[in-house]
């Protein structure tokens, strides 16, 4: 094939698959929890970190990680003590690290309104051999989190006060799953840029919860949309001539749009095959209230 020709393309691909796989990987954990704008918040305060890397000339990538870690703290530690005042707070550190992405990049020598924009939106030909072994490693560590610790995570991301009666270290969970989609966004911000990433790790998601009967089934559509709209994206971007962010996102949204309209007749076809495999004369299943599902249950 002809784009895999060029080396640009191969590290871009190469780049497209790993977000592909982690942004809805942890994507999966943040709906459940109902924080599903979280990664739009980390992709403000990661701009900081950006801005850092070029005035101290050093990695973007790897500072804009650091940067986006300890967000992603003070997130989890404004949601537990914040109060009434929290929302105040969570607003202050989102534009707070906006502008000082903005400040720190056009302060260093290097800098420039256009290497920012690269980072917001994403950008193809940017994407550096020193990038994809940061993004190979970062990835690498949100699989083993996601999927290593999937039944824990999967509990305090039910219901916290059910996972912290078991005995699990729900406050440390809350803080790993936060770090983990703060180096998700830092992963992703190459390909699809840190304005538009929280789109990719809550929208495969939501289409997959339209056909997915489990948690299991679920995970793995979600993260099969995800490869298949970050290579879509990617090469029609190519051909095209078109911002790769905007593409992938555009792609993910028809994704949903299409699993959604498939949903209901699915529904449908699959109650009616459960009337006809139950006998008529069969009473309803009683469900006690209160009862909770484990991670077996519902396919974890």
């Amino acid at each position: 094939m002809e784009i895999l020709d060029y080396a640009f393309m191969q590290r871009a691909l190469l780049a497209a698959v790993l977000v592909g796989i982690t942004a809805p990987a942890v994507g999966i954990y943040l709906v459940q929890r109902r924080q599903a704008l979280m990664g739009d918040g980390i992709g403000h305060v990661a701009m900081t970190g950006v801005g850092l890397g070029f005035l101290l000339t050093w990695s973007p990538v790897w500072m804009a990680t650091l940067v986006s870690v300890i967000g992603a703290v003070l997130m989890e530690l404004i949601r537990w003590y914040g109060r009434t005042r929290g929302d105040i707070a969570l607003a202050m550190l989102f534009y707070g690290g906006m502008a000082g992405g903005v400040m720190f990049i056009n302060l260093a020598p290097t800098g420039s309104n256009a290497n920012l924009t690269s980072y917001l939106f994403g950008s193809l030909s940017t994407v550096s051999e020193s990038d994809v072994t940061a993004i190979c490693v970062l990835a690498a560590f949100v699989v083993l989190v996601t999927l290593g610790l999937r039944r824990q995570l999967f509990a305090v991301s039910q219901d916290e006060e059910f996972a912290r009666v078991t005995g699990l270290p729900v406050r440390a969970l809350n803080l790993l799953t936060a770090i983990t989609a703060a180096v998700t966004v830092t992963v992703a911000m190459r390909v699809v840029g840190l304005l538009l990433v929280s789109a990719l790790m809550v929208v495969p998601v939501a289409a997959a919860q339209q056909i997915g009967r489990s948690f299991a089934a679920t995970f793995v559509i979600a993260v099969a949309i995800g490869v298949s709209v970050t290579i879509g994206g990617t090469v029609t971007s190519y051909y095209q001539d078109v911002p790769p962010g905007a593409t992938i996102v555009l792609l993910t949204i028809g994704a949903f749009v299409v699993l959604t309209a498939l949903a209901t007749p699915l529904a449908r076809r699959r109650a009616r095959a459960q009337a006809a495999a139950d006998p008529a004369h069969d009473p309803a299943e009683c469900t006690i209230p209160g009862t909770r599902k484990t991670a077996d249950e519902v396919g974890v």
